[in-house]
């Protein structure tokens, strides 16, 4: 358990409303982007919505993250619930749960963060491209399609689950590797070790593009690798009121 934090950032949909309960509770707030509330340095940041929780993330804190209505794969909280848990914020009331960023390096440089999911994927509608997979020394496949995921344990339970990979644990120090619409009828999906992972497109006859997480990044070349990292991690506070990751 946690000494009670001074100052709760708050971030994302309704966070005045939030602010006013924390307040209530006792706590003292600070609202705005991801940038300036997590450069203010607060005891915590309550992130409302998925894209809140992200962009959050992407500051990579050192506070915990507190995410409402973020996802089951970040345990978050019920917006119904932030008043009945508004005392056990303030008063750290939790305990932690910590996931990993994935550094995404292109073309020798750190183009993003990823805490959910890294993507590529065919520019164009039904073009379909060729994809590689290496995890350290490994080999893992290679496959026609028209993307490929590669999902963290707190993205395992959204778009990656639809195309037919495992729901993760934190803390498990794994990614989940699927193929997106893919040539094979029976297609393969991979589990590897978070520490280093490539994915290299090996078709030149379709523009892919690099998603980290919800955002578009960087049209990826015929043969540079995409390089995925794990060095550091956000932790997440769970409360009484955070959702089960398995259904």
């Amino acid at each position: 358990m946690d000494s009670g934090p001074s100052v709760i950032g708050v971030v994302g949909d309704a966070a005045d409303d939030i602010a006013t309960t924390l307040e209530a509770a006792g706590g003292r707030t600070r609202t705005g982007t991801a940038e300036s509330v997590v450069s203010s340095d607060p005891d915590a940041v309550v992130a409302v919505g998925e894209t809140a929780a992200l962009d959050v993330a992407r500051q990579r804190p050192s506070m915990p993250l507190v995410p409402v209505d973020a996802g089951r794969g970040l345990r978050s909280v019920p917006s119904g619930r932030t008043t009945a848990v508004a005392d056990a914020i303030v008063a750290g009331d939790w305990e932690r749960e910590s996931h990993p960023l994935v550094r995404v390096e292109y073309a020798g440089e750190t183009v993003a963060h990823a805490l959910t999911d890294v993507t590529l994927v065919a520019s164009e509608a039904a073009r379909i491209s060729e994809f590689s997979v290496t995890a350290g020394r490994d080999h893992v496949g290679q496959f026609r399609a028209d993307g490929v995921v590669v999902a963290t344990p707190a993205g395992t339970p959204g778009y990656a689950r639809r195309l037919g990979t495992p729901v993760a644990a934190a803390g498990t120090g794994i990614v989940a590797v699927a193929p997106i619409a893919p040539f094979a009828t029976n297609p393969d999906h991979w589990t590897v070790p978070d520490d280093r992972l490539r994915v290299t497109v090996e078709r030149d006859d379709a523009e892919v593009r690099l998603f980290a997480d919800d955002r578009s990044v960087v049209q990826v070349a015929f043969g540079e690798p995409v390089t995925l990292t794990t060095e550091q991690s956000i932790e997440v506070a769970l409360l009484a009121a955070s959702r089960p990751r398995f259904p």
